[in-house]
């Protein structure tokens, strides 16, 4: 197994954004995974660091990634995925083999783990629709137990493994069989969407910043709010679509939070709702940080 001390975790962050970790473990096979989650119950779980913001100033301790848990298999109509695997190839390979369910995954580079624990979504599609089985690994008890969908605690951008007590190992999922064409056409027009309201990582963002309230979109009311005007020296809200931050060059994780109030108080001053971060803020937090992450998540 890989294990890197003093390791710079913005090379892997989306929005290249992040200070030195004390030690950054890589397991390769679910066991290892496994035996490093019951001795280091404390380590931070990470996959692709796609909806995270890690804190500049880094973090003495402990991080686990997955990028490396990389195994999936194809058996007729399920799908079986280890944490790891990165759902715009499993959406590719399930598209080729006439499987219908994950044509959402295409547009943004979260991996499995991830993308349960958040319960990602997207046109109408979301992970949970056609989850099975959840293997998991539960700290408290320091053993792999079993959860089906029913048992995963599903709500919008929400699940069980949100709490921290359990952790996904693998998956196993249930698609429906249709015809490879009309499936990679739908992936195209999912592709072709995204480019129009999400800017690519070659502008480092971590995707939408905030969670749409209930019956109305962040992006909307961002938008009205005027947001988009909003620009820093090293960060800015991207001109296309105003719940989404673009790191220009060699932001800090606080330039990303003091946007983020920005954006929060415009809205909240406007309509008096209080919007809700998607995105997840890890780290030893600065002074600063700190109070500004106590705004935007109290």
């Amino acid at each position: 197994m890989i294990v890197k001390e003093n390791f710079e975790i913005k090379n892997l962050t989306t929005y290249k954004i992040g200070g030195n970790v004390k030690t950054a473990y890589f397991p390769e096979t679910q066991s290892e995974f496994s035996e490093l989650l019951r001795e280091h119950p404390d380590a931070i779980v990470l996959g692709s660091c796609s909806n995270i913001l890690f804190s500049s100033n880094g973090y003495d301790g402990e991080v686990i990634l997955t990028t490396e848990l990389k195994q999936f298999e194809l058996r007729g109509t399920h799908v079986f995925a280890a944490a790891g695997v990165k759902g715009p190839l499993l959406s590719q390979k399930t598209a080729e083999a006439g499987l219908s369910g994950f044509e959402f995954m295409i547009g943004f580079p979260g991996s499995i783990g991830g993308d349960v624990c958040m319960n990602a979504g997207a046109h109408g599609q979301n992970i949970s629709d056609n989850l099975v089985r959840a293997c998991l690994f539960d700290k408290e008890a320091g053993e792999v137990v079993y959860k089906i969908k029913d048992e995963m605690g599903f709500s919008y951008r929400n699940s069980l493994l949100k709490a921290g007590r359990y952790v996904l190992l693998h998956a196993e999922f249930e698609l429906k069989k249709g015809t490879p064409e009309e499936i990679k056409a739908l992936i195209e027009r999912n592709l072709e969407f995204r480019k129009t309201v999400q800017p690519s990582l070659a502008h480092p963002n971590a995707g939408s910043v905030f969670k749409n309230p209930e019956n109305d979109s962040a992006g909307r009311l961002l938008d009205k709010a005027g947001v988009k005007s909003f620009d820093l020296p090293r960060a800015k809200v991207w001109e296309n679509h105003a719940n989404f931050i673009v790191n220009k060059g060699d932001a800090t994780s606080e330039d990303i939070l003091t946007l983020m109030v920005m954006m929060y108080n415009a809205v909240k001053k406007q309509y008096t709702i209080e919007l809700k971060p998607e995105i997840i803020f890890l780290g030893d937090k600065t002074e600063k940080e700190e109070e500004l992450w106590n705004i935007l998540s109290h």
